[in-house]
């Protein structure tokens, strides 16, 4: 019996890692649905802590060297070049608090859609994926208790959940892509 050879043909190279690739995706932890299950990116904004769905989100990234636009509002911090785009860049806190973001090494910045192009949003940090079910979830009448929907926030915290000590606000940049003053960063 002869020992078969394996092919160094390039496709059938890729069509083996395909066959392979293919045999274990449905086993994926990332794929399981679990019903009550909410999952997104989670990071915070001054002192709070927040989530944007998965869909929401474009990409994560460092914060690139940004130029800034005479006669923009404050919270515009400029535009920066990503791969060939200008992208706008906003200071997130700024634009709901009214503070600065303090710049950091390790910034990151969420890439959003929004009608007309991406925008990129400043962040203070990023704590990756998080996930939340129906057992962690603060009930509507209690964000504001729970310093989730307060002042400008309120517009954007669609709901929360608790998790340990913590209370974390599921942030709509949809709903923030829509609203007229973010649209708006002439000043």
């Amino acid at each position: 019996m002869s020992k078969q050879r394996p092919s160094h043909d390039p496709f059938e190279i890729l069509a083996e890692y395909e066959r392979k690739s293919l045999a274990h995706v449905a086993g994926l932890p990332e794929q399981l649905d679990a019903p009550g299950l909410w999952r997104g990116v989670a990071y915070r904004i001054g002192a709070h802590r927040l989530a944007s769905g998965f869909d929401e989100v474009v990409e994560i990234l460092p914060v690139p060297a940004i130029t800034p636009v005479p006669g923009a509002q404050p919270w515009m911090l400029g535009v920066a070049n990503v791969r060939g785009n200008l992208l706008p860049i906003i200071d997130l806190k700024q634009f709901l608090e009214g503070v600065r973001t303090v710049m950091h090494e390790g910034q990151r910045m969420l890439l959003m859609r929004q009608l007309g192009g991406d925008v990129a949003v400043l962040i203070d940090e990023l704590y990756g994926q998080r996930g939340f079910n129906d057992q962690q979830e603060i009930k509507q009448e209690d964000l504001a208790a729970a310093q989730l929907a307060e002042g400008r926030y309120a517009h954007f915290v669609e709901r929360g959940y608790r998790l340990g000590d913590d209370a974390w606000g599921i942030f709509s940049l949809e709903r923030l892509s829509r609203t007229p003053e973010f649209r708006q960063a002439a000043a």
